[in-house]
Order: structure tokens, then C-alpha cells, then sequence
């Protein structure tokens, strides 16, 4: 197993995963963000450049990495300011597209809970920037994506057959003493997020968004089948138990810290291959402890070459600059 960022994974040969769960940390956010309410997760700042983003995509064979912004996102700035502090972020990434074309993608960032500026920034994300989907945090002050009052959000980017990546945030709990968020909170929130949103019909009004979720869906593939046989006996009104886990199984699930061969085969069980989709969460996971996720993937998961090989290069099929 490698132990640091200069051990890649012997099975990939070449550049050909594409990595959907992966980090941008643009400077001028880096630095505004401590007097910005910093991170509520207690996780630190990791130190990012496009230049040690392409070096670790050399050693992983990753092809092209989807930057996204992480939680906690513009959550701590004045609402006024949000909306332009995300434009600027989006356009400072689309610029790193141009630069290193084909290495780098784009999951804009939205400044939600502002619906209305979400919603034009979904217009000139894909019209003006044309970025490959958007990123969004399970809960914005303890609402979450179920709530009724993203339905224009959701809309927006149904309309358009968009991409919706789902990164976890802070909880509105305190964490675990002495154990930092992303540790054990972030997969439960994953979870309780993705339910809501089963259970409150955003996959039924919005057929047409492909949602990915983190860290292979927390704990949603491991406990589907409780959540739908609840679910339904709870809300006898609304979907059938089979209909529930049948939304379940529409999402995407990213393989970040997540691979390896207790996870990943109950995943792959769960939604099989082709909705499983390779990320690293380098930078925020060191190049040393994803590389090693990454070994895992392609020599430790007890699953056939051909299945990893799917998984490395699956966003292909969901994202628009691959096809």
C-alpha cells in the first residue's frame, strides 16, 4: 500500500480516471475565510495549487479532476456578498479550465440559500462559464436539500439535464470532542440528506439531474432498505418501499475515501457499477492517505479489472465536455 504521494496505483498505466470529488482552495478565499467564520468542521486548511493538483494527478493516473469548492463554501459571508463571491470563484476556476484544458473541470459553486441567485448563477454557469454541473453542501444552517425552497434550484438544472454534486458540510451539532467533522459527520449528513431528499420527492420532480453523492452515500447503501420499509410505512400516502429504493439506487456515489474491500462491495451490490464515479478529495485527504484509497481501489477491493476500470472513467457518461 503507498505510504506517500509519489506511489501510484500499478493497475491504472495511464492517465484515464476522471475524478469528480476534488478540491479547489482559490487563494483569495483561502484568505478570506478565517474572518469569514473559518470552518466549523475544525478540519485545516490544506495548501492547494494547480501545480500540485497536476503533479498528484501524474502519480494517480487521474486524467481530469472536477474541482469543486468544499464546505464550508461562502456560508459565512454577508448574504449580499454571497452571490458575487461565488461568481468570482467560478470564473477563477473556469480560467484554470482554459489554462490546463482537458485536466480540469468545473462544479460551480452556488450561493444558496440565496434561491434567486442560485438560480441565475446556474444560468450563467452553463450559458456564459459553460462549467460541468455545480456543487452544493447537505444543509445550509440546518436545512436540507429536500426543503421545498430549492425546488427553483432544482428546477433550473433539471431543465437543462445538469449535474449536481453533494459534498457534506457542518451539522448543527457540536462535534465529537476532539474529532473534527469530516472524521464521522460528514457520512451521516450525506445520509440524512439524501433520504430527505428521496422521501420529499426532489428525484421525482427532477428525473432529469444526476445527483453524486460523497464518500459512496455514507451510510445510504448500507441502510436502504430500513429507510425505504420506514419510509413508506411512515408516509403510506407517498412511495412504495420499492419505488423509494429504486430512487435510491438513482444516485451517483463517489468512491473518496471509500474504496477498499469492506465498502465497496456492498456498494457495488447496491448500485452497481455504472453509477459508482472515481474521487480522490485531494486536497482536503492528504496526497499520501487518498493515494492510498486509490490502491485499494485498483488492488485491494476484491472486485474484477474491468469493474475498476468503469469506475475510474464512469463520469464520462454523465458529463456533457466527454461526449
Amino acid at each position: 500500500m503507498p505510504t506517500n504521494s509519489t506511489q501510484g496505483s500499478a493497475q491504472a498505466g495511464r492517465n484515464t480516471r476522471i475524478d469528480v470529488h476534488t478540491h479547489v482552495v482559490p487563494p483569495f478565499w483561502g484568505e478570506a475565510l478565517p474572518t469569514h467564520g473559518g470552518d466549523p468542521s475544525g478540519w485545516a486548511l490544506p495548501a492547494w495549487s494547480p501545480e500540485t493538483a497536476l503533479e498528484f494527478m501524474e502519480v494517480q493516473k487521474i486524467q481530469t479532476k472536477v474541482l469543486s469548492l468544499t464546505a464550508p463554501g461562502v456560508t459565512g459571508w454577508p448574504i449580499a456578498e454571497r452571490a458575487a463571491v461565488c461568481r468570482r470563484i467560478n470564473e477563477y476556476v473556469q480560467d484554470l479550465c482554459h489554462k490546463y484544458p482537458g485536466r480540469f473541470g468545473n462544479f460551480a459553486s452556488l450561493p444558496l440559500p440565496d434561491v434567486e441567485g442560485s438560480v441565475k448563477e446556474v444560468e450563467y454557469g452553463l450559458d456564459t462559464l459553460g462549467v460541468d454541473g455545480f456543487v452544493v453542501y447537505t444543509n445550509y444552517d440546518g436545512v436540507y436539500l429536500g426543503d421545498k425552497r430549492f425546488e427553483p434550484v432544482w428546477k433550473a438544472i433539471n431543465d437543462r439535464k445538469g449535474v449536481v454534486f453533494i459534498h457534506p458540510s457542518h451539522l448543527q451539532l457540536e462535534v465529537l470532542a476532539g474529532q473534527p467533522g469530516p472524521l464521522v459527520d460528514y457520512p451521516f449528513d450525506t445520509t440524512r440528506t439524501a433520504v430527505h431528499m428521496t422521501l420529499n420527492g426532489v428525484l421525482t420532480r427532477n428525473p432529469d439531474i444526476k445527483f453524486i453523492l460523497s464518500h459512496a452515500g455514507g451510510f445510504l447503501p448500507y441502510a436502504a432498505l430500513r429507510f425505504a420499509k420506514l419510509g413508506a410505512s411512515i408516509h403510506p400516502q407517498g412511495p412504495s418501499s420499492e419505488e423509494i429504493l429504486k430512487q435510491f439506487k438513482s444516485f451517483y456515489f463517489d468512491t473518496a475515501l471509500s474504496s477498499g474491500p469492506y465498502a465497496l462491495p456492498a456498494l457495488l451490490e447496491f448500485a452497481g457499477k455504472d453509477h459508482i464515479l472515481y474521487g480522490s478529495d485531494f486536497p482536503y485527504a492528504s496526497a499520501a492517505v487518498s493515494g492510498e484509497f486509490t490502491h485499494l481501489l485498483d488492488n485491494g477491493s476484491n472486485i474484477p479489472e474491468e469493474t475498476t476500470h468503469a469506475i475510474n472513467t464512469n463520469a464520462a457518461k454523465i458529463l456533457k465536455r466527454f461526449q
